[in-house]
């Protein structure tokens, strides 16, 4: 399973909060959110069609920031920075994604 089908799947049992990830792409660096099962990048423009990944398999994952959802960017509610990949995998496993 891909990192961004696993961090989506994170969301969908954890439905209060938002991911923010600072990946790295074949296309440069891109920040993507991740609410509800959903990706958005906030850099570039997003697939319509919910079945393209908006993190490719082969990225990069620089960081996350697990925040209170909705996510308002004036005003944003961080419940933890800047974890490694290493990290969130291991709350990852945790829940058995």
């Amino acid at each position: 399973m891909s990192p961004g089908t696993r961090l989506e799947r994170y969301t969908l049992k954890h439905p209060s909060e938002v991911l923010l990830v600072t990946a790295r792409t074949a296309d440069g660096d891109d920040q993507v959110a991740i609410f509800r099962g959903f990706s958005s990048s906030l850099t570039r423009p997003t697939a319509y069609d919910p079945d393209v990944p908006v993190l490719p398999p082969d990225a990069e994952i620089l960081s996350i920031d697990r925040l209170q959802g909705p996510y308002d960017p004036a005003n944003p509610v961080y419940l933890q920075q800047g974890l490694s990949w290493g990290e969130m995998q291991e709350l990852l496993i945790n829940l058995g994604l």
